[in-house]
């Protein structure tokens, strides 16, 4: 073995060095950016039902019904982070003891 190739040049390591230290500032500097955390509305093993007449919400476990005075919620119209779509849309909706979708009374 030709022992000057075992043996890392000092320009090769000052390299190396360099570009883990400007990779580590990149990262530094941006905060992650484009990693936005989500938070989910309820937990593994859980859906999330809404108040009827109402617009608040609760988690349920998957395998039992909701609790009277909470209803699943429509079909496609589910949130599933804090502040997704559907969350925000029942922020401003409710579910009439009907079953029909309405605006909260409070949505101004």
């Amino acid at each position: 073995m030709n022992r000057s190739a075992a043996i890392p040049h000092p320009g090769k390591i000052r390299l190396v060095a360099a570009a883990l230290v400007s990779a580590a500032a990149i990262v530094a500097l941006t905060g992650c950016a484009g990693v936005e955390y989500q938070e989910d509305i309820c937990s593994s093993g859980e859906y999330p039902v809404l108040s009827v007449g109402g617009t608040g919400s609760a988690c349920v476990p998957d395998k039992q019904e909701p609790p009277t005075g909470f209803v699943r919620y429509p079909e496609g119209k589910v949130p599933r982070q804090v502040g997704d779509e559907w969350d925000v849309y029942w922020d401003t909706h409710m579910v009439d003891k009907d079953g029909n979708i309405i605006d909260a009374p409070d949505a101004g």
